[in-house]
């Protein structure tokens, strides 16, 4: 872990990064490509030391108030956040200043900061993002090493829906010859029936593979899957996206399985839906309490 200093904060759509690196160790971890620029080691994390004093001065200048993100490039809940709680501390300038707020993790420590996050979404909407990809533990722990497994996020998307946070699951990536199978898709849509998500996002089945992330994959495959990386050379060569062969037939499940269920699985309805701001009637926030 090292500090540094930011010259800025929040982007124009409202997103932020307070972290640069993981340490969760996904094999397939796209953050890895060498075109975002890291200079620093992927598991080394840069700590944006004045990531609240920035954002604090960001939201009292914004004229209207809108939909705050983070989690798009690095988890917000690293293993590093349990003790610097800098996550925690962004979500309590939202709640004072009256921003809405979308996480995207994989991680069950957001269930920490649970008190933060019902009073934000009381006061307007609180959305938390998890990333899915197999429904076997086993494999998990393979493709996700160092966070927690399927078994514990489906336990709290549920602990949320409890808890009338609304949620979003990311299916992806679902990655050829390893989780691309019709049951663990089918297991996986059925956790987010159970847990009554909101919505899911996925841009197909498959994975994306460019420099940086592509040798660190292929590294993982000869330690885990002997031999498939071969196969994935022969079949794609160099392509940056990489289409599972069960894609089609997925995808079908994919779509009539979340349409049966009443999760919304159109991609821009749901990133629309994260970045609407919701302003709650005064009257609706103390009913809640």
């Amino acid at each position: 872990m090292h500090g540094i200093t930011a010259k800025h904060i929040l982007s124009s759509s409202g997103g932020m990064n307070i972290y640069r690196g993981c340490t969760h160790g996904c094999i397939y971890c796209d953050a890895r490509s060498e075109c975002y620029g890291m200079d620093h080691e992927f598991e080394d994390i840069a700590v944006k030391t004045n990531a609240v004093e920035l954002l604090e001065s960001e939201l009292k200048r914004k004229r209207k108030k809108c939909m705050i993100g983070t989690g798009a490039m690095s988890d917000p809940y690293l293993h590093i956040e349990r003790s610097l709680e800098t996550t925690r501390k962004t979500l309590e300038l939202a709640r004072r200043y009256g921003f809405g707020m979308t996480v995207q993790t994989k991680s069950d420590l957001v269930l920490r900061d649970l008190d933060l996050i019902k009073e934000i979404n009381a006061q307007t909407k609180f959305v938390v993002q998890m990333t899915l990809t197999t429904a076997d533990d086993t494999l998990c722990k393979i493709l996700e090493p160092n966070v927690c497994p399927t078994s514990r996020r489906v336990e709290v998307l549920e602990i949320l829906r409890d808890n009338c946070i609304p949620t979003v699951v990311w299916l992806c990536p679902i990655l050829p010859y390893i989780n691309d199978t019709q049951e663990n898709v089918s297991q996986i849509l059925d956790y987010c029936a159970r847990a009554m998500v909101y919505g899911m996002i996925n841009f197909g089945m498959g994975l994306t593979l460019r420099s940086g992330n592509r040798e660190y994959f292929y590294k993982k495959l000869d330690e885990h899957f002997p031999g498939l990386k071969q196969k994935y050379i022969t079949a794609y060569g160099n392509s940056y996206e990489i289409a599972s062969p069960n894609n089609s037939a997925l995808m079908r499940l994919y779509h009539s399985t979340c349409e049966s269920y009443g999760i919304v699985h159109s991609n821009d309805k749901v990133f629309a839906y994260l970045h609407e701001f919701e302003q709650k009637p005064k009257y609706e926030q103390l009913r809640l309490f």
